[in-house]
């Protein structure tokens, strides 16, 4: 009873911030779905969405500087089995959930380049929205500042920007940020697309199997 208790305070103690970085990092993934996949007219609306895409597709990748959390929390329990068994799994599927998220968001995006004709442009957007991201990222842990910014407080985010782009830590940040993004987006996005891959071929062979016994 007293381990089902100690699981429970683990699983409860993160539970809440979690959800909401989480709920953050689907809200691109979400809009990606419409955008590129439902959508078929660039109307405002349409380009309203995608303005909100890209300020918040950084909560996506941004999971991953969620680590420092990891550290204090394996520090404050004792129990080793407990950091092996809940912490370090709770830590993986929530950051593999949310970076995942971005792989899909720049999947779907680059589906809808290539309906339009446009797939030499996919490596360029899709390392644009790299550093793009990095950006987000660095403002986010670091300045503290939110997706929401932009639309309340753009002012504030530009000069935020302006200012970090001219120093040395910052930029060492983002360009290690950029790194790790870009690096782990290409593995990913490899493992997905031959999940996916992987799924087609077995939903059309088992339509070829149907078509052929009827």
């Amino acid at each position: 009873m007293n381990w089902i208790s100690v699981v429970w305070q683990v699983l409860m103690g993160t539970s809440r911030w979690m959800a909401w970085n989480l709920f953050l990092a689907l809200v691109p993934f979400g809009l990606s779905i419409w955008l590129f996949r439902l959508s078929t007219v660039r109307s405002l609306v349409w380009w309203v969405g995608l303005f909100l895409f890209v300020a918040f597709l950084p909560n996506a990748p941004y999971v991953l500087t969620d680590l420092i959390h990891l550290i204090r929390d394996i520090q404050l329990t004792d129990s080793l089995a407990i950091n092996i068994l809940v912490i370090l799994p709770k830590y993986l599927l929530f950051i593999l959930i949310g970076f995942e998220s971005y792989v899909l968001c720049l999947i779907n995006l680059g589906i809808y380049l290539k309906r339009q004709n446009l797939n030499s442009w996919v490596p360029q957007v899709e390392l644009v929205l790299h550093a793009l991201s990095a950006i987000g990222i660095y403002l986010g842990r670091i300045e503290r500042l939110n997706s929401w910014d932009i639309v309340f407080r753009p002012h504030h985010v530009l000069s935020s920007v302006a200012e970090n782009l001219l120093n040395r830590e910052p930029l060492i940040f983002m360009t290690i940020a950029l790194l790790t993004i870009s690096g782990l987006y290409w593995l990913l996005k490899q493992l997905t697309l031959a999940v996916l891959l992987q799924r087609h071929y077995s939903k059309t062979l088992a339509q070829h199997s149907n078509s052929l016994n009827q």
